[in-house]
């Protein structure tokens, strides 16, 4: 079987050997390209067998490229083949809809190996990444869930926000809670620093775009 790949990658030194290895063993490369954009273009028109896809890239990152791939209906197996061995980087691959996570290290046999169990619908990890991946995966089998960015919020947090979010200010939001404006604006101060903004303008931006139910979760 012969199997038609797109490459993106923005070193061209290693797409241009990868293309090399590849065609030895009757694997095409049918497009090499060293940008995430571009490579989204042709996953559309050329519609591979398998995207073989980096992590790190300049444009739009390896994870970025997967969640437009899946957005735009592209079912075929999409695989990281990158240099990361972070936790996080493996997770988030598998959770988006990468079928395989494999490390740029491995011999070029056993990148097909993986490719075509790949095509043959199997999900594969790089084995020295199997310890990493047998943390994560819960007793069911599944990943954990996606972490929200309201977790780190106290209950009295999560409530400031909620009324953050309906437009009060730090005096009514005082007076509905019973307690002093210095108070308030500590709690504001907070929510600001572990949401990773700057005003409460973008925290209530924040709040409203992922649903306040998951914020009430946080005072139930």
């Amino acid at each position: 079987m012969n199997l038609r790949v797109l490459l993106i990658d923005d070193h061209t030194l290693f797409r241009v050997g990868l293309e090399g290895l590849l065609a030895h063993r009757n694997i095409e490369i049918i497009a090499s390209v060293g940008d995430g954009s571009e490579g989204l273009l042709l996953a559309d028109s050329l519609k591979p067998d398998v995207v073989l896809l980096d992590m790190r890239m300049p444009d739009i990152d390896g994870i970025g490229v997967l969640k437009k791939l899946r957005d735009s209906g592209f079912r075929n197996p999409v695989v990281m083949l990158t240099t990361s061995t972070d936790e996080r980087d493996l997770v988030e691959s598998l959770r988006n809809g990468a079928q395989g996570y494999l490390l740029k290290d491995m011999e070029p046999d056993e990148l097909v190996l993986a490719l075509r169990d790949i095509v043959a619908g199997k999900t594969v990890v790089a084995p020295d990444l199997a310890p990493v991946l047998a943390k994560v995966v819960k007793g069911d089998g599944t990943l954990p869930e996606e972490a929200s960015p309201f977790d780190d919020l106290t209950p009295r947090e999560s409530e400031i926000l909620c009324l953050l979010a309906e437009g009060q200010s730090n005096k009514v939001i005082a007076r509905n809670l019973g307690i002093s404006d210095g108070t308030v604006k500590l709690h504001v101060k907070a929510i600001l620093r572990k949401l990773g903004v700057h005003s409460r303008v973008e925290a209530a931006v924040i709040a409203v775009e992922q649903g306040m139910r998951s914020i009430k979760e946080n005072i139930e």
